[in-house]
């Protein structure tokens, strides 16, 4: 049997890893810049995080959500402090997508409303509802295609309001930074204006922090450095540091019916002493505040290059754009400097680095990156 053609993959495969480094078979070492698309959040193969699945897997892998999970309250406890959000509810899954699709699903069920507003260059997952919600029309099959999703350009305040104005819609769903579409960040007064604007019309407010999340803009959610709290957050990405996992965050005023949201995978006892220890390493080693301080070093330094033409985003959630091809860029920094990068459109360069990325590292990513420049 072969695999589905899926992706375009470079003849590289990592072996092992440790903090920002991962290392081929031969030996040879690279510093991961992108993280596996913002996952590695506390690093490769941080010694608590082995630790804490060796020690769960030997004891209970796996059972299903029909019996207590002591884990899942434990894990609800330290994310509610880790956030501010602890008057919340958690419901665990699998991904982000699988996050999003239930968000949205809660809020049709809170307003009896079935249509979802969304925003230009969106990506909300590849399931079907999460798809609907994502401005691709190339990733779309037919049967993905509906009438329930409108988008609006990012920051269009006036289009906001025209359409939340028809009464027809239960949810508006914002990424708290566009990762897929280059790292374009929505002004706080936006978001501002966006919360006020739901509240007056009903609508449910859904704050897609699947990468922009946990730590990695220097708050624990993007969202924050607005100063508002949207109805429903989505989680995964670098939730447990690789392990399979999303979570959907939700206001009290969201009442629970038996039945209504379900999960085989979902908060298993690996995914929650993976999460567990996720938190516990950002707490002890604050890894918050690094993501703040090694991020706003390295976005002063690359706006000094001349080459660049814009750098975008916060912490370490980093958009550098350039006039020529950036995915030719990302090939030689790779093969020839021995850096992973992401790719975010022809001509944007993606920095997701674990969110313990040191000052040194940084330092050589912008001595690089220079030279090949």
């Amino acid at each position: 049997m072969q695999l589905f053609d899926v992706y375009s993959l470079y003849p590289i495969e990592p072996v092992r890893g440790s903090g920002s480094y991962v290392y081929t078979a031969d030996g040879t070492e690279y510093l991961d810049l992108y993280g596996g698309h913002a996952v590695i959040s506390i690093g490769h193969a941080h010694p608590a995080y082995v630790k804490a699945i060796s020690d769960q897997v030997s004891r209970l892998g796996f059972y299903s959500n029909s019996v207590e999970n002591s884990l899942q309250q434990q894990l609800a406890d330290k994310l509610g402090k880790a956030s501010g959000y602890d008057d919340y509810s958690l419901f665990l899954c699998n991904s982000g997508a699988e996050a999003n699709e239930n968000a949205i699903k809660l809020a049709s069920f809170h307003t009896g409303r079935r249509r979802i507003l969304a925003f230009g260059k969106a990506f909300h997952g590849r399931t079907s509802g999460a798809v609907a919600a994502t401005d691709n029309p190339k990733i779309q099959s037919p049967f993905n295609a509906t009438d329930n999703v409108e988008f609006v350009p990012l920051g269009d305040i006036d289009a906001v309001e025209q359409a939340l104005a028809t009464g027809e819609f239960a949810a508006v769903i914002i990424e708290g930074i566009q990762g897929v579409a280059g790292i374009h960040e929505p002004s706080a007064e936006f978001m501002k204006q966006l919360r006020d604007a739901t509240r007056r019309h009903g609508v449910v407010m859904i704050a897609d922090e699947i990468q922009s999340g946990y730590g990695r803009t220097g708050r624990f959610f993007a969202h924050q450095h607005a100063g508002i709290r949207p109805d429903i957050i989505t989680c995964a990405k670098g939730i447990a540091n690789g392990f399979p996992m999303g979570a959907v965050i939700i206001s009290p005023e969201f009442k629970a019916t038996k039945g209504m949201l379900g999960t085989t995978f979902g908060g298993n006892h690996l995914a929650c002493a993976a999460a567990i220890a996720v938190l516990d390493v950002m707490e002890s080693e604050k890894l918050v505040d690094n993501a703040a301080t090694v991020g706003e070093c390295l976005i002063s330094q690359l706006k000094t290059i001349p080459q660049i033409k814009e750098v975008r985003g916060r912490g370490l959630m980093i958009g550098v754009e350039i006039e020529g091809d950036a995915a030719e860029l990302r090939r030689r920094l790779l093969f020839d400097h021995h850096i992973f990068t992401g790719g975010a459109g022809a001509h944007t360069v993606r920095l997701l680095p674990a969110l313990g990325l040191g000052m040194a590292e940084a330092e050589h990513f912008i001595n690089e990156f220079k030279k090949l420049l």
